[in-house]
């Protein structure tokens, strides 16, 4: 009998250490919820949604990469909260930027597209980026001229990006067709006004002794979008 007794008294004891090893009021066997990889929907965290949908274009920590780099408070001063959660949610047809709202045929929740706004303006942005300054609008306030845009190209663009938009010593190509046609008239805008200081491209203001005017910014952009072509990347033969 105290055999027994003993035997009953071991088994409890077990029980017990086994109870206290996998965690209070988890049963034997089964996961623990901190261990439980949460579904895609639920993934609410700033910097596993950006790694996951934003790093691989617009570079880890918004630096910038095959896109312009987020983490850019220029940037973020003109671009109004909206613009910047259509982009993201929508996308932008014709473009390598894709539509990732679950609405839209992407992955992400309403929620999760609110994270990712909030978080880059909020990590990124700096209220006074700005300050003393008269920035161009982010969209376009009056339509562009072309022959005023190549007038305003060869003061402030040529110096970097060559006579004829075909690259020069300190820029690339923006006259490039297969550029052209992956890049948006907003695309376009929003580079010649924000720069790409990942790559050395001055703001609007620039290096050519005064800032460009809204206008001129419009003028240059339609002066570049002239440039496109109906089949970019095709050899013509007349």
């Amino acid at each position: 009998m105290i055999h027994v007794r003993r035997l009953a008294a071991s088994m409890t004891l077990v029980a017990t250490l086994g109870i206290v090893a996998g965690g209070c009021g988890t049963p034997p066997g089964q996961p623990r919820t901190t261990s439980i990889t949460p579904a895609p929907r639920d993934v609410v965290e700033f910097d596993a949604l950006y790694a996951d949908n934003c790093a691989g274009c617009h570079g880890a920590s918004g630096k910038g990469g095959a896109a312009i780099g987020l983490a850019n408070p220029v940037y973020l001063a003109i671009i109004d909260r909206r613009s910047m959660r259509v982009t993201i949610a929508d996308g932008v047809r014709g473009t390598s930027m894709p539509a990732f709202a679950q609405r839209a045929g992407g992955m992400l929740t309403e929620a999760q597209i609110d994270v990712l706004v909030d978080g880059i303006r909020s990590r990124w942005g700096d209220p006074g980026a700005l300050a003393g300054t008269s920035p161009p609008s982010y969209a376009p306030a009056s339509a562009g001229d072309v022959q005023r845009g190549a007038e305003a190209y060869q003061t402030f663009c040529r110096s970097c990006h060559g006579a004829d938009g075909q690259g020069g010593p300190k820029g690339s190509a923006i006259t490039n067709d297969s550029f052209l046609a992956l890049t948006s008239d907003q695309a376009l805008r929003t580079i010649v006004m924000v720069g790409r200081p990942e790559l050395g491209a001055p703001d609007w203001r620039g290096d050519a002794g005064r800032p460009m005017s809204n206008q001129e910014v419009t003028d240059v952009v339609s002066w570049l979008v002239a440039h496109r072509v109906a089949a970019p990347g095709q050899l013509y033969v007349e």
